[in-house]
């Protein structure tokens, strides 16, 4: 079982960025598929961002509309390690961020359905005033 370590969360002012990631034990990464989500308080947790299993030297990603432009997801499989780069941080984007993995084929599964995910990290707060 993949046990997942996220980092990297803090407070920022607006238009700042934040680098967060994701370690993973017990397992290799580069055997899932491994998404972002994120969850403010009183709302639903929201897919944020997700990448697959290398096909070659490259990956798929796709992300969610609001980070699109400004949030990159990227993986160093050697390392183990998901990231998430998050440059002109705004209020709305403060909420706990998870990474997730999922044994799930990228091209069929429902990538922002957080069901779709197999294992979950604890989560960092990421926290952006204005």
């Amino acid at each position: 079982q993949v046990q997942l370590l996220e980092s990297g969360g803090g407070l920022v002012q607006a238009g700042g960025s934040l680098s967060l990631s994701c370690a993973a034990s017990g397992h290799t990464l580069s055997n899932y598929v491994m998404g972002w989500f994120r969850q403010a308080p009183g709302k639903e947790r929201e897919f944020v961002a997700a990448i697959s299993r290398s096909v070659g030297h490259l990956y798929y990603t796709e992300y969610l509309d609001s980070v699109k432009g400004r949030f990159t997801i990227s993986r160093d499989n050697a390392k183990n390690t998901v990231y998430l780069q998050m440059n002109s941080l705004k209020p709305e984007d403060t909420a706990v961020y998870y990474c997730a993995g999922s044994m799930n084929r990228y091209s069929s599964m429902r990538l922002r359905d957080p069901p779709s995910y197999d294992y979950w990290g604890r989560g960092t707060q990421v926290t952006v005033s204005s």
